[in-house]
Parts: structure tokens; sequence; C-alpha cells
């Protein structure tokens, strides 16, 4: 069923023209176009490694870094891409360009596969060595198809997500509800996606040709664009409204330069603040906030202090309105958990990387049969757990605690949060008994060594923590954040997960340096059978316990948006009186 609001130009009146709220109606068009976007990304980018040392003829070194430093950019992108949108074009826009983009992106390198001229001769396995590089045009050519994908990922990784809860009233109850289950359901989506990809495209790239597996994705990311693109008549699409870094910077800058004042009324501060919510304005009005009170200096009304006629404050760099000065303490309250979630996601990137090394030194045939699973294909399992838990979770367990707590999504986002950050500890544990198992039988026996299978209790762990956490993450990020830097909210999990990945690598070299010529030998050999991997994932249980402790102590502090810790009825008056005073 369709719902209908009605967008207001000035307090208290309202737009003859209503915004329809579809719903899922249309989330055919916004599901479909992010499964067939990782459909398209994922299954090209999952064996680029292989790609660009079997066919550009590079060496592992300069490939890896390529790859990392690609990964890396287009993570830390979505933060320019978010920016753009809010500030600039809106999320139909960035999103309609960034589609565009990563279809050219994905065009280019598969035409690096199809045609001979754009990558070097092949090399055969007795020319290693003398292998012909590309030529400077060649990885030209290569270099534009990652540089369009990075633009795409920029807008889509962002927007798309932002974009789908955009489709839902959130001022009623199923539109509350409606939001709640598209997250899970979008999840799962992404993360189905990603395992066609990592099985059936890599498998055409590696055993049938590189063209047609590059080609496949690039018309699965045709059809994403065609998808999104039938829907456009039929979205909500909010429009931009400058840039919200603004508000930020001025909060910031008169909160410093009216330091040395004091509130008339320190157990009531609101009742001295400048209160002023502009008309056109999208974000919610904030109720006052006991919290990060130095800003609240920003919005205290001096006698220099000059007012439009319409309320407003004539130099927003001299005053701040008291929703100005609460927006910024909703960005800096979830600054600490997005730390947290930094912490907690180093335990993931090791179910990506130390696992397939893992695998490599096992058995991996299965049953009797002389087929080998592929090393890497061992992470499925991980995205296979959080595949089937979603479901499970969005149409089972949540409707029972719903009637158990009586709470919206049956727990706090916090508390799905904290609940995935536990599973990650107890999947470190889990990783290091298994992987001493492991090392035993390769000691003792290593023919035919510990079956591969013994990894999957620990994926599928890192998969059910995956679906309370990052999830849990999403919906938080966009819950929390004022709803003119929803984009930014959205490209702030990305940003951790790249922050995770340079955390681990550095973790990585700092615990190799360490324990170099240590009595107990190096942790993290080549040979994982002469060093001693599962100290090094009781080290990430151990950092993974204190950070769980530090979350909960960041949760009890923890203010949700909306949720003022004052008389929210005075400030209400306070607001009242103002609007009758400009009238």
């Amino acid at each position: 069923m369709r719902e209908r609001a009605w967008r207001s130009n000035e307090r208290g009146s309202a737009d003859e023209e209503p915004v329809i709220y579809r719903g899922w109606k249309v989330m055919p068009f916004v599901i479909g176009n992010e499964t067939f976007e990782k459909l398209g990304t994922t299954g090209t980018l999952a064996n680029l490694l292989v790609y660009l040392t079997s066919v550009f003829n590079m060496k592992r070194n300069t490939a890896a870094t390529l790859v990392t430093t690609f990964n890396g950019t287009t993570n830390f992108a979505t933060l320019l891409g978010a920016f753009a949108s809010d500030t600039y074009f809106g999320r139909f826009k960035t999103l309609g360009f960034s589609t565009i983009a990563s279809f050219l992106g994905l065009l280019l390198i598969d035409f690096t596969a199809v045609f001979k001229n754009l990558h070097p001769p092949h090399c055969k396995p007795e020319e290693k060595g003398t292998c012909k590089a590309a030529t400077p045009g060649q990885m030209a050519f290569l270099l534009t198809g990652f540089g369009m994908l990075i633009v795409g990922a920029a807008g889509i990784r962002p927007c798309n997500l932002v974009f789908g809860a955009d489709q839902f009233n959130q001022k009623t109850e199923s539109g509350k509800r409606g939001v709640n289950s598209f997250f899970n359901w979008y999840m799962f989506a992404f993360t189905f996606a990603q395992m066609i990809a990592l099985t059936l495209i890599v498998y055409i790239q590696s055993n049938v040709s590189w063209s047609l597996g590059f080609g496949i994705p690039a018309i699965l990311m045709l059809i994403s664009c065609v998808l999104f693109f039938i829907g456009s008549k039929l979205y909500v699409k909010v429009k931009a409204t400058g840039s919200p870094m603004n508000s930020v910077a001025q909060v910031v800058v008169v909160s410093i330069a009216k330091r040395h004042l004091k509130l008339k009324e320190p157990e009531r501060p609101w009742l001295s603040m400048f209160v002023y919510m502009p008309p056109d304005s999208i974000n919610s009005n904030l109720p006052y906030t006991n919290q990060f009170r130095c800003l609240d200096k920003a919005a205290i009304l001096t006698p220099e202090d000059k007012i439009n006629p319409d309320g407003s404050a004539a130099d927003p760099w001299r005053l701040c309105s008291m929703q100005q000065v609460e927006e910024v303490k909703c960005l800096l309250r979830v600054l600490p958990i997005w730390a947290a979630a930094l912490i907690y996601h180093i335990a993931i990137v090791q179910q990506q990387t130390y696992v397939v090394f893992q695998a490599l030194q096992s058995n991996r045939r299965l049953g009797k049969t002389s087929f080998q699973i592929p090393a890497a294909s061992y992470t499925i399992f991980l995205m296979l757990g959080m595949t089937i838990w979603i479901p499970i979770y969005d149409r089972l367990l949540v409707p029972f605690l719903q009637r158990l707590t009586g709470k919206e999504g049956g727990i706090t986002l916090l508390q799905r949060i904290g609940i995935g950050i536990f599973l990650s500890v107890i999947t470190m544990l889990v990783s290091a008994f298994v992987e001493q198992h492991r090392r035993t039988i390769a000691l003792t026996k290593p023919i035919p060594g510990m079956s591969g299978f013994w990894l999957v209790p620990q994926l599928t762990l890192a998969g059910l923590a995956e679906a309370f956490a990052a999830v849990g993450q999403i919906e938080f990020y966009y819950k929390q954040f004022p709803e003119n830097m929803r984009s930014i909210g959205g490209s702030l999990f990305f940003c951790g997960m790249a922050g995770s990945s340079y955390l681990s690598s550095a973790l990585i070299a700092i615990v190799h340096g360490t324990t170099e010529g240590a009595a107990t030998g190096n942790w993290l050999p080549e040979d994982l059978n002469k060093g001693r991997l599962d100290y090094f994932y009781y080290l990430i249980a151990a950092l993974g316990v204190i950070n769980l402790g530090y979350f909960l102590m960041c949760s009890k502090w923890y203010n949700y948006k909306g949720g003022g810790d004052n008389n929210a009825l005075e400030v209400e008056v306070v607001q009242k009186s103002h609007d009758q005073h400009e009238i």
C-alpha cells in the first residue's frame, strides 16, 4: 500500500504536491540494481589478482599493491561520493551517474581481455622472468577502467542503501518496520550476489575465458543500470540541501570563539540558547542533550548577535542554533561506536585472509574424490552463514523479540552490534583451537592432514557475527546521522572496513617484527606449520574482549538521536515562543 506525506515549505503549512512513498513496490528496482551491481563488480574484482599476474604479466608484489591500493581507494572514495550527493546532486542523480560509470569501467576492463593489443603477449611458464610487460598505453587503458570503477563505487556504496530506505515513510509504523526489514534483505541480496560472483563467474574466468568472464559482469552491470532507471518515476528523490559540513564547521568555530561565555541557567541550558529551525530543513527537530556541553556555547545569544526578520541568525559564523549544535553532537556520539567497529572488523578480515592460507595447508579433497575445493572458496561459508541467518532473524526472531521486549526491531541497534562483537571474539577463539589442531596433525600426520571442513565452524560464526554487527552498523549510521548527512553516514561503514584492513596489516607487521627473534619463533612465517598462527588468533580475541568492554561503556553512555535527556516539553515551549516571536 502506498503511503502519502506532504512536503512542508514552511512550518505549519504544506505544499500541495504530496510525496508518495511506495515502499516495497520499488524494492525490485532498488535491490535488483544492487544485486546485479554486486554480481558485476565482485565478479570482476574477485579474480583480479590472478588476471593481472597471468594476463598482464605483473609480478605478484606489484599486482597485490595495485589491488590493495584500488580496494582502499574505492572504500575511502565513498566519503567524496557521499559529500557530493548530500551537498550538490542528491542520491538519485549520484546513483544514476555512478551506475553508468561502473558499467563503463567494467566494459573497459573486459576490452583489455577481448582485444589482444590491449594486453601484453601471453607468457608461457618457461618464459617466466623474461615476460613482456604491459606498455604505458595498455596500463593507461586498464587504469582508466579502474578509475571509472572507483567513481562508480564512490557513489553507489554510500547512496544505494540510503536511497532504498528513503522510499519508506518513517513517520508511520509500517514505514519504520519496512526500513528495519529492508536493511536485512539488502544485506541478504548483497551477500548472495557475492557468493554467486565468487563461484560461478570466477569459475568461468579461470576455466573458460577471461573475455567471457569479464563480459558477463559488464552485461550484469548494464542490467543494473536499466533496472535502476526503469523505476525513476516511482522513486522518492530527496534533494540535496547544500553542504552539511558548513553547519558543523560553524558550530566548532563559534563554540571556540564563545568559549569564555557562561550559560545563565546551567541546570536548564536550553533556556539560554538560540532556538531556530529552518522551515525548509529535511532534518528532524532535535531536543537538547546534556553531552558535549562545550558546544552549547555556540548557541548562546549575546547583545552583539543580530537576528533576521525570519528568526534566523544574521551571521551564522557568530551565532548557531541549538538544532545545529545537537546535529554536531549526533556526529560526535557516533564516532566512539565507529572506533569499536574498526577493532571488531579485524577479526572478520582474518577469516578472509589467513583462513585461505590455512586451507592451502589442509586436506581440501571433497570426500574420497580427487576434486579439491579451491582455498579461496572457503570464504563462501562466511557468506553462506550470513545469508541463511538474515531471513531467519528477520522473519522469526525479530517478531518474537518484539513481542518479548516491545521494542522496534526486537532489540536496540547497539545491542545488535554488541552481539556481533561478542560473536567475533568466539570466532577467534574457535579459529585458534582449529589452527592448533591443524598444526598438530600437520606435524604428526602430514598425510592427508586436517580436513578443510574444520574451518567451516569459524567461518559460519563469522557470518553470524556479520549478520548482527555489519547490518546493525549500517542501520545505526543511517538512523543516527542527521537526515541531510545520511549518505555520509553510509560511507562511514565502508571507511571503517578500509580502516580495519589497514589496522590488520599494521598488526601483522608488528607481530611479525616482534616475534621474529622471540623464543617461540615467528608467529606468522610463510609456512604456517613453522609458526604459531593460533597465538595470533588468541591475541585478536584478547583485543576483541577489550573492545567489547569499551563498546559496552560507550553504549551505556550513548544517547540515541531524538532522545533528549532533559525536559523535552519545556524545549518545545521555547521553540513555540520563538516561532510566535517570528510571526
